[in-house]
């Protein structure tokens, strides 16, 4: 492995070399136009835009006989891409790589150099903020390819072809066309399977507590938490199978409300009031892996999101290289960090000394800086006008974090306090909790305070002055319920830092397996929680029973942890690749495929291939594919399946789909039954003039059908449908309310006042009147049956009140109002539009999406479907809100030119994203 400037140039003539001047190239267009500003007409600054060169989509096209040798070629974008650059360098004095100093960065300076063969000097530049003294400092001290990177991100594709090419026709076989696995998808797929077994094996156990409030000023709550001097159970008391720990005892609703009682009227006491101080220190600033988690907490975005607004960020030069496991501040940064926390919030809010962090990953390496705002600093109100809503706020986070890592800690006092009474119920002792924390200095919470899974932590909480002995009013005292929950689903923020915890994978691929495995189906979103399908267990469960070293989370860090010792140079690429594929045996010795085992000892790797050939015949894609839910009744096994068209229930001969937003979790034996005797769509309810009429579930709700598709009905093209009303379901349907139903659209007649026909029509959000295109909401769905040519025509002669996108309804509320939009910073509500039910900040709109109903949808989930809308509408090029507003003010004229300018800037080509897992 090498490094340094590489060759030098041959002697160039005279004239040309005058005229000549070096070419820069970058990964993407926008990295390129800013990169442009700082070097000035001396430079051609081209982009790549990202890689050029990558392994054919169909093949193996890796010689496993031969070194593991690959074949290579030019993307289609890419045969462009260097078509343009090799003309550019017939122009050029020397050859500047300016890609990411990454692993897949290096590697894309590999194969511009591979492919473009220059004849002038290749100097690699590297830097991890895009401003003009870092630039011009990596123009004057450029260094030459890093081999070992190179090496690294090659064996890193080559392993994601072998595992693919050898593991995925294993799923097409025994579980389902289409699917895929992966060195780190898998292991993500399996850790939120996991989680959902956990949550299926859970039984909920149900406790009770006493809150008291007390009459004091100020007033405050203390919590039941011995009885007897035994401790009383709280949630954590509680195994996963409901039994309370032997430390304590669960309190039961008779119990609590008779202590209560008890309790009411007699003398509560200070027991004990203990004071301890309060010191929090801040966190250190953003990597890659809390960036996400604390992005997906406070802005509610989703690691794909946080990474995709962060590279625009810095390819626009206002953060720092934003794929890093490193926490450290350039002594730069940190002298421009120290100088504004004193300019915005005085020196007694600076640290006394610079504050330093350390990674708690082992090999942190690949790249230098914490993620941090660009040198010099510009605080988020100076970028305001530069940058759009979801821009600001991350820029704003990072802002924030940056300052706060080099804060003062929080001081403050922590008071806590024991109150007790004896219940003349039993004559039983009862002793409650209280504590209150004063922040008597708030340091670095002035500016940051961070977001856990659980909620933010230390609440200010003012208690009165007590001494031992004071006696406590009480206003009042109430028995509170509680039932425990199963663990919590892996949000996208939690599973990265799971991923993290676990060392799999690395900050660059996380966002994009994520991504992944919600696009092949694995895992889709309720709310913010990553639910898996039934086709994500059957995968999980085929690989941990005949694959298990694929998925252990162990051996799975141990191959990030090589790769890294390959970019390192103390692992050698091809003989990994070997010891991989072939395998090798528990004292080191190699097999190629001959024999031997392939032990998970030490450093022993897979022996993939032979793994592959051993287990296929071995699968059994019957047992694999069915999971027992139970037996009803009779004694009758229940089962549930992944299915081609969706998963099904089966019991005997008996089955019927599951619906595609129902949670695992939530299908048992109960479930399944009422699953089991909904009519089946492929009976016949009755006979209308002789033709068959269905009830059926779809995807939108349950509906009637009249014909088949083999068997019309006169005049009709395709059987007619009709969705059943709110009040009806499917396991009551009766012919005489399909006849009915199959009545609409009803033709109601000609309005008298124009001739113009009017119909009633029940719609996927509600029923309607409709008369061409002017369409009118009317009170329930019974009206359509019942509502009159006279009655409509007098609807349709009342004033417009309401009109969206060219439909009339009647002005509306708000379905349900969630709060304040982190990103925008205002007022979310959920509307019922022409299209559907959506949510709205008044600037974007949103539509819900699967999985999701309006009446369970958390603030969350709401802000997260609205920051998704509004990443789309700007990746289309989407006006900000400042840009719309001086396109309202300019001449007509001089905004339809503005418009079409738009239009072919959004039309131009997106750089490519970095090859992940």
């Amino acid at each position: 492995m090498t490094t340094g400037v590489l060759d030098k140039a041959p002697d160039i003539p005279y004239a040309k070399a005058v005229m000549a001047k070096p070419l820069v190239v970058v990964e993407s267009p926008a990295k390129a136009k800013t990169i442009s500003k700082f070097l000035g007409d001396q430079f051609d600054v081209r982009a790549s835009v990202g890689h050029v060169a990558d392994l054919p989509s169909k093949g193996l096209n890796i010689d496993v006989d031969n070194g593991f040798k690959p074949t290579y070629e030019l993307t289609e974008r890419g045969k462009q891409v260097v078509k343009d650059l090799r003309a550019a360098l017939k122009d050029a004095s020397e050859l500047y790589l300016a890609t990411d100093e990454d692993r897949e960065g290096e590697a894309i300076s590999w194969h511009l150099v591979e492919y473009l063969k220059p004849k002038v000097p290749v100097k690699r530049m590297v830097f991890h903020e895009i401003t003009k003294s870092a630039i011009d400092q990596a123009i004057a001290n450029p260094r030459g390819i890093d081999y070992g990177l190179v090496d690294a991100a090659e064996t890193r594709r080559l392993l994601d072809r072998l595992y693919g090419y050898e593991v995925s026709p294993v799923l097409w076989r025994r579980v389902n066309r289409g699917l895929s696995a992966g060195r780190v998808q898998s292991p993500a797929i399996r850790l939120i399977v996991e989680r959902e077994r956990e949550r299926i094996a859970f039984v909920s156990a149900d406790y009770w507590d006493i809150d008291l409030l007390t009459a004091t000023g100020p007033a405050f709550e203390a919590k039941l938490v011995s009885v007897g001097g035994t401790k009383v159970a709280t949630g954590k008391d509680f195994d996963d199978r409901g039994q309370v720990s032997a430390k304590a005892v669960a309190v039961d609703e008779a119990r609590a409300r008779a202590l209560a009682d008890g309790l009411d009227g007699q003398t509560f006491t200070v027991r004990s009031v203990e004071e301890k101080p309060y010191r929090s220190s801040p966190r250190a600033p953003f990597m890659t892996s809390t960036l996400q988690q604390e992005g997906g907490r406070k802005l509610r975005l989703s690691s794909s999101q946080v990474m995709r607004v962060a590279q625009g960020l810095y390819e626009r030069g206002f953060i720092t290289y934003m794929r890093t496991d490193s926490v450290t501040l350039s002594d730069e940064a940190m002298k421009a960090t120290r100088a504004a926390i004193e300019s915005e919030y005085g020196s007694n809010h600076l640290s006394p000394q610079p504050k330093t962090y350390t990674s708690k990953s082992k090999n942190a390496q690949e790249a230098h800086e914490a993620i941090r705002p660009t040198t010099p600093y510009r605080s988020p109100k100076q970028v305001e006008g530069e940058l759009n809503s979801q821009e600001l706020a991350l820029y704003r986070l990072i802002w924030q974090r940056t300052l706060a890592s080099q804060m003062a800690d929080a001081t403050g006092v922590t008071v806590s306090v024991r109150i007790g009474a004896v219940s003349q119920h039993e004559n039983t002792d009862c002793e409650f909790s209280a504590a209150g924390t004063t922040i008597t200095f708030p340091g670095y919470r002035a500016v940051y305070v961070a977001a856990d899974d659980d909620g933010d932590g230390t609440k200010e909480a003012l208690l009165p002055p007590l001494a031992q002995g004071d006696t406590v009013p009480v206003d009042t005292l109430t028995p509170n319920g509680h039932t425990t929950s199963p663990p919590a689903r892996y949000t996208e923020a939690s599973l990265v830092k799971r991923l993290e915890e676990l060392e799999i994978g690395r900050p660059s691929t996380w966002a994009s397996i994520i991504q992944t495995i919600q696009d092949r189906g694995y895992v889709w979103k309720k709310g913010q929680a990553l639910v898996p399908t039934w086709t994500a267990f059957a995968v999980v469960g085929l690989l941990e029973q005949h694959f298990g070293n694929l998925v252990d989370y162990e051996l799975t860090a141990k191959m990030d942890a090589d790769l890294d010792e390959i970019a390192s140079g103390e692992q050698q690429k091809d003989e990994w690749l070997r010891r991989f594929y072939f395998g090798e045996d528990s004292l080191g010795g190699s097999d190629n495929g001959d024999g031997g085992d392939a032990d998970h000892d030490g450093d022993a790797l897979i022996g993939l291939k032979r793994l592959v050939e051993e287990n296929l015949d071995k699968i059994d894609a019957a047992e694999i594919n069915t999971f027992r839910l139970g037996a009803d009744e009779n004694g009758e096994i229940i089962v549930v399946k992944p299915g081609r068209y969706g998963p099904y229930v089966k019991r005997g001969d008996d089955t019927a789909s599951v619906p595609d937003d129902l949670p695992p979790d939530e299908l048992d034996v109960a479930k399944a039954i009422e699953l089991l005797s909904l009519p089946k769509s492929d009976e016949p309810i009755g006979e209308l003039d002789g033709y068959p009429v269905f009830a059926k579930n779809g995807r939108f709700g349950p509906y009637v059908q009249w014909g088949a598709p083999d068997n019309l009905p006169p005049g009709l093209e395709k059987p007619k449908m009709s969705s059943l009303f709110a009040s009806m379901s499917l396991d009551s349907i009766t012919m005489d309310d399909a006849e009915k139903l199959l009545q609409l659209p009803r033709s109601l007649g000609d309005d008298p006042a124009d001739g113009k026909e009017i119909v009633a029509n029940n719609g996927r959000y509600g029923p309607y009147v409709v008369k061409e295109k002017d369409f009118r909401s009317i009170d329930s769905e019974n009206q359509l049956l019942e509502i009159t040519l006279e009655q409509a025509a007098k609807i349709f002669s009342e004033p417009k009140v309401f009109k969206r996108g060219g439909r009339n309804m009647a002005a509306k509320g708000p379905l349900r109002e969630f709060g304040t939009d982190p990103v925008s910073e205002r007022p979310v509500v959920a509307k019922d539009g022409r299209f559907g039910v959506y949510v709205t900040d008044g600037e974007t709109n949103a539509s819900i999406g699967k999985g999701d109903r309006i009446e369970e949808m958390t603030p969350e989930r709401a802000y997260e479907l609205i920051a998704i809308r509004r990443e789309a509408v700007a990746a289309k090029g989407g006006p900000t809100k400042k840009k719309a507003a001086k396109k309202k003010a300019a001449a007509k004229k001089k905004a339809t030119k503005k418009k079409a300018a738009a239009k072919k800037k959004a039309a131009a080509k997106k750089p490519a994203a970095e090859q992940d897992d």
